[in-house]
This record gives C-alpha cells, structure tokens and sequence, in this order.
C-alpha cells in the first residue's frame, strides 16, 4: 500500500531557501509541506494544528518580524505542547559549533544540516526527512496517525452538533456536502483545489448537483429554524434581497468559527 506523503513544516526566514522548498516538494510527490513560516511564534501554532511528520527548522531567524531570532525557544515550546507522538526535527544552520548542536540534540533536534555544506540543498533536507521516516519507531507512526484520526472526529462532531443548532438535520443530502467541504478547508488551507471539485470527486456529482443539494440544505434551515436561532448561531450577514447566505458564505462563516472553537 502506498503511504501518505510525509507532512513537513517549514521553519525559515530567508525567501530564497523558502523558494527553494517549495519548488523542490512540487517536484517530490513523498513530501507536502503542510506551513511555512519565518516566525517561532507561528510555527507553534502550525505544530499544535497539523501535526507534522516532520520540522524543518532554521537556527538562525534574523529576518523574522515577531517572535526570537534563534529557534532555542522554539524547541522548548514545542516539547510543552505534549503531543502525543514525537515529530522528527532537522535543524539548519550556518552555525558550526559543536557546543551548539550538543545542545541542539539535548533539546530533540534529531538531524543538524550545515548550510555551507557543498552538498546542502533543499532536496537534501527533503531526502533526510524521508529517510528519518523509515527508521522512526512504528509506535511513534501509528500515535500520529490515531491523533490525526482523533482530531478529525472531534471536527466532524463540532461541524455537525453547529448545523443541528440551525436545522440542517441529518435527512437533508445538502448537509454530508456542507460537512465535507466544512473538513476538507479546514484540514487543506494551502490547496489549490476548489472545494466544489474535491467534493465532485468525493461524491461521484456534478458541481450543480451539490451546490443545489448544498442550497437546499440552507433553504430548509432558514425556513423551519426560528429567527432567534439564527441569529444567535449564524452572526455573519445575510443578503437582503435573498434572506439567505450563498453555499459559499454559509461554508467559509463555519470553517472560521469551528477554527475558533478547536
């Protein structure tokens, strides 16, 4: 059975090197780079909601506008978030200190990349990860794959005990779409696939089909739930001519406040 493609965050400040992991996962179909980002700050955050498989993490984030300038603090925060299974972390430097990287290794670094290594590259890094992958411990693997999998019931649950709060009840079709499209922008916010074409290949239906069943769904709330109810579970604002949200703004209202929630 073919595995997933490994999930890997990206720690970097300087664009170049930014580039140049993009392009090189584009051209590797083992790896998807699920964020990236210049700041320690945001990197928590990323780690806490994707679970990467894998951080690739700059020593050095001159460049970055909020957060520290090394990524020290970085590790201390990410061991405190406690997750349930045990990321693999490469770090890059420019730094050649041998004092530094026993540090580094104290913390959980698993792999140190020189950058001024003649054979430094983001392939390179790309490469280690994927092969860290193969020699990780098949506990560690398989708590990851149970968070993930823990992490998606508790979406769909949030997802479907919020549209029961406004009366798209479990009989109409519209609402398996709705929930699906609600899932699949909040666990893919980098994709460049509309959430209509995934939910055709998903669904084996053409595009009207679902965007009707989907309209449908909310003609039904909006006609059977009270007024009061409304307002106090859908706050975003309705067309006046229509009295209705489009499929689209009752979709990205949810995806914004179940990331709220979770």
């Amino acid at each position: 059975m073919k595995s997933k493609p490994m999930s890997i965050l990206i720690v970097e400040d300087d664009v170049n090197d930014c580039n140049d992991f993009i392009n090189c996962a584009k051209s590797k179909n083992a790896v998807e780079v699920v964020g990236i980002t210049a700041s320690d700050i945001e990197a928590i955050k990323y780690a806490k909601a994707k679970r990467p498989e894998c951080i690739v993490l700059d020593l050095e984030l001159n460049n970055s506008t909020t957060g520290d300038t090394d990524s020290l603090g970085f590790l201390d925060n990410l061991n405190k978030l406690n997750l349930k299974y045990s990321p693999i972390i490469i770090v890059t430097t420019h730094v050649n200190s041998k004092r530094t990287y026993e540090i580094l290794h104290r913390k959980g670094v698993d792999i140190i990349m020189y950058k001024d290594h003649p054979n430094y590259s983001s392939n390179a890094v790309f490469n280690k990860c994927l092969a860290l992958r193969e020699t990780a411990p098949k506990h560690t693997v398989e708590a990851l794959k149970e968070d993930i999998e823990d992490r998606e019931s508790r979406i769909s649950e949030c997802i479907y005990d919020e549209l029961d709060l406004i009366g798209v009840t479990a009989k109409l079709k519209g609402r398996q779409y709705i929930h699906d499209a609600i899932l699949y922008l909040l666990q893919n916010e980098n994709s460049n696939v509309n959430v209509i074409q995934h939910l055709t290949k998903v669904h084996k239906k053409s595009g009207n089909t679902i965007t009707n069943g989907i309209q449908n769904a909310i003609i039904h709330a909006w006609r059977v739930s009270s007024i009061d109810d409304l307002m106090e579970h859908y706050k975003a604002r309705v067309n006046y001519e229509t009295g209705i949200p489009t499929p689209m703004e009752f979709i990205y209202y949810y995806v914004d406040k179940i990331k709220k929630i979770i």
